[in-house]
């Protein structure tokens, strides 16, 4: 045969077979008639945290900020005036030894308003950036008072408009001159969001004011809590709700921690705490109203409780005795009868039957060596008495407690899209002997906007991989959970509101498709022709940084891979165009650039944001504090994550990554150490070296993910089959969907599609369903469908066996 058409003829078929390939059909096959193991019932909950001003005037709806007058020794949020201008009014504090003795409304509440009065005055409030006033509702005013001195003038009291004019009003008399609760129930003729409370009196003498209240008469359930936000919670379905933190938990000092016994019983009397957030918190959602929230969404409770350990201080261990009994009592407060000390008191707060707390969690974010201590006291002393109670310990510093073993550790994860999707097989791989896991906090907080659908591709793609490993991860909790918007801590946050509107983040739709379509058992599945995800090339400058340490960094040299130095600073002065994030203090000396200030998330970045290939070298060395030091390399934007970090999680993990890819190891960085580091960064592959040896690596294999990320599951009790699938690239994939059955469908099957017309795409107060689940049949043909998966999407196939 002539050799020229021999190497036509296979040249042909060639291309016949690559163009075959290219268009490979790509498959999902699900096999329906075996179920595998149980997905846990508690696996999709909420986490509650008092951040953001989520509790006062948000989820708890009271309208009046400082309402008690202990936010400060100064009038704060409110506005007082004088309208012959001889009336005074100022902060009376009930310290042991004022004198002449002033007499608080409580023991428990020891501040209150004094007002002087010597002709009219006025007292104006506007809540928590404006008051929601709704037309037609009713709202009742509750303040405490006492009058001296001659004082005996009545009360005007109003609710004015943004723009002044009354829409309701009512009339407080009869003030006594001992300390009594008086009430004003108003009608809103006219509504307004942006409204304002004023009190007014006139006449000689002095007056004091405590505890000035307004709340809707109508709230969630009766129980107290914002109508619209808690609905907001319910349609979520959540199968558990964590509370009350979160770093609240801890407090930067321990005088500072959220303690239950604190805030239960009589509003008046719990102790107003300073939350590390930002502001004082009135505890009018305590523990016994977080309890309520969980009966009534009908949630499992899961109360975490401080282990002795602030941000700052730790309590001696021959001193813990009072912190385990705190633990034992709050059980009992939960669960205890009402011939019970705690159980009784929690029938008197309106509750006689049990709430049925199972689960309690010892500490937040606390690890080492103290941690480690406290653990067992905690479990042992539990488990004494109650030996049902599901104990949980942290994961933090690189461990958790081995004895007694945990049943289950919570792992906290905040990162990026990239790093969610690259990671969501990381429970694949889990021992299945270990602790349960609870993933009590995740969520993408960096490369994601405000929170755009971008993000929440990323988290559920993460879900996918929780549902899929729910024999060994029995909860997750997205974090946070609110955010007033007017106040804002954290970048990214599940549900955002104002005086009167909300809107939930894309995110928050993926949480209500996951939880809504919870099945009881996962199915095994195939995907077959699943294209890999088309990266972009990362580029960009290098940065330096520290968390919760200080550290110094020197001999800086940037080198192209053709040997010419692209960068090589001198340390003389900080630069004014160097990009600095959080709140650092960086200074430079002898050429040395050092970073002082202990805070987290501080880091300052350089370069050309073209770089593209190159190598850093550098001497970096920790100077103290928990951790030790971060280099970036390709940082176009302040919170790119590219970076090689020694010293991380409590200076216990050598950590590199890049773009999706992650590499850890055990490593500390030893104080005041220097260490030569080497990174070399070309195309999608990156070495870095520590003292000329090379340490961790990320390679063109480690970055390949599939496009098409799932899980597959059965309802056994509706017999219902339901797919998630999110395709995490930016094509859509057409796919067809086998359910590897004994028999044909014949009932009916629904799509849920979340994706929108680009994944920056982010939803507002002014625009809250821009990015929103859309719901359509679904045509089945046998046993299976076709289905074109839109890029950046998440899907849920719901496949009814009823007709």
């Amino acid at each position: 045969m002539n050799p020229k058409k021999i190497f036509i003829s296979k040249l042909i078929l060639l291309f016949f077979v690559l163009g075959n390939a290219a268009q490979a059909q790509t498959r999902i096959t699900v096999d329906v008639t075996k179920l595998g193991h149980a997905i846990s019932p508690t696996l999709f909950g909420i986490f509650f945290e008092d951040i953001n001003l989520s509790a006062d005037g948000g989820l708890y709806p009271e309208m009046v900020q400082n309402r008690s007058f202990e936010d400060a020794d100064t009038l704060q949020s409110w506005k007082f005036s004088s309208i012959q201008g001889r009336s005074v009014a100022k902060i009376s504090n009930a310290e042991i030894y004022a004198k002449p003795p002033v007499n608080p409304l409580n023991p428990f509440n020891r501040k209150s308003l004094l007002i002087s009065a010597a002709g009219s005055f006025k007292l104006k409030n506007s809540g928590y950036w404006g008051m929601n006033m709704v037309q037609g509702g009713s709202y009742t005013l509750k303040l405490a008072a006492r009058a001296i001195e001659g004082f005996s003038s009545p009360l005007k009291i109003r609710i004015l408009d943004a723009k002044g004019n009354e829409i309701s009003a009512g009339e407080i008399k009869g003030i006594t001159d001992n300390w009594a609760y008086y009430t004003a129930n108003l009608k809103i003729s006219t509504g307004d969001p942006k409204a304002s409370l004023e009190i007014s009196g006139e006449g000689n003498g002095k007056l004091f004011l405590d505890m000035i209240s307004l709340m809707p008469d109508k709230t969630w359930k009766n129980h107290g809590l914002r109508n619209d936000l808690a609905e907001a919670l319910d349609a979520i379905h959540p199968k558990f709700l964590r509370f009350p933190g979160g770093c609240w938990v801890e407090g930067n000092e321990m005088k500072q921690i959220n303690h239950w016994k604190k805030t239960i019983g009589n509003i008046d009397t719990r102790t107003p705490l300073w939350n590390l957030w930002g502001y004082n918190a009135t505890n009018g959602l305590g523990f016994h109203e977080y309890l309520q929230l969980a009966e009534d969404l009908g949630a499992e409770p899961l109360y975490c409780i401080n282990v002795g350990m602030s941000h700052s201080e730790v309590i001696p261990l021959d001193q813990m005795g009072q912190w385990v009994q705190d633990a034992l009592d709050a059980i009992e407060y939960a669960n205890g009868p009402v011939t019970s000390i705690w159980g009784g008191i929690r029938a008197k707060d309106g509750h006689p039957e049990p709430f049925n707390l199972k689960y309690m969690e010892i500490g937040n974010e606390n690890g080492g060596t103290p941690y480690n201590e406290r653990w067992p006291l905690f479990v042992k002393a539990i488990q004494a008495k109650y030996p049902y109670m599901k104990l949980i310990a942290n994961e933090w510093a690189g461990g958790h407690p081995k004895e007694p073993k945990p049943e289950l550790i919570d792992e906290h994860y905040y990162n990026n899209p990239d790093w969610f999707i690259w990671n969501s097989n990381q429970y694949d791989h889990y021992d299945r002997n270990g602790s349960k896991i609870f993933i009590g906090e995740y969520a993408v907080t960096s490369g994601t906007g405000n929170g755009n659908l971008r993000g929440a591709i990323g988290e559920a793609a993460w879900m996918t991989g929780m549902e899929r490993n729910s024999d060994i991860v029995e909860m997750g909790a997205y974090a946070p959970l609110l955010c007033n918007t007017n106040h804002k801590a954290w970048p990214i946050n599940l549900i955002n509101f104002d005086s009167y509107r909300w809107f939930g983040l894309p995110s928050y739709y993926v949480q209500e498709m996951f939880s809504n379509n919870q099945g009881t058992n996962v199915l095994s599945f195939t995907v077959e022709n699943n294209p890999a995800i088309e990266t972009a090339q990362s580029m960009g400058g290098i940065g330096f940084g520290t968390w919760m340490a200080s550290a110094e960094f020197k001999d800086v040299v940037v080198t192209a891979l053709n040997g010419k130095i692209l960068f090589k600073p001198d340390f003389e002065k900080v630069d004014n165009n160097w990009r600095q994030t959080g709140k650092g203090q960086w200074s430079v000396k002898d050429g040395v650039l050092k970073q002082s200030a202990i805070e987290q998330g501080v880091s300052v970045f350089m370069g050309d944001s073209t770089w593209k290939d190159y190598t850093v070298n550098l001497k970096a060395r920790r100077i103290s504090g928990e951790n030790g030091f971060q280099i970036y390399f390709h940082n176009r934007k302040n919170d790119d994550h590219n970076r090689f970090e020694v010293g991380g999680w409590g200076n216990s993990v050598m950590h590199l990554e890049m773009g999706m890819a992650t590499a850890e190891m055990k490593a500390e960085a030893k104080t005041e150490q220097w260490y030569d580091v080497k990174i070399e960064i070309k195309g999608s592959n990156v070495r870095a070296f520590l003292d000329g040896k090379l340490v961790q690596e990320i390679s063109d294999k480690n970055l390949a993910v599939k496009s098409l990320i799932m899980s597959a599951v059965k309802d056994d009790k509706s017999g219902d089959v339901i797919l998630k699938v999110v395709n995490a690239s930016a094509k859509s994939i057409k796919t067809e969907i086998d359910l590897k059955a004994e028999k044909a469908f014949i009932g009916k099957a629904k799509a849920i599609v979340l994706t929108s017309a680009t994944p920056l795409d982010e939803n507002t107060l002014e625009n809250p369903k821009k990015v929103y689940p859309k719901t359509e049949d679904v045509k089945l043909t046998g046993t299976g469908c076709m289905r074109t998966f839109p890029g950046n999407s998440l899907t849920v196939i719901r496949l009814s066996a009823k007709k």
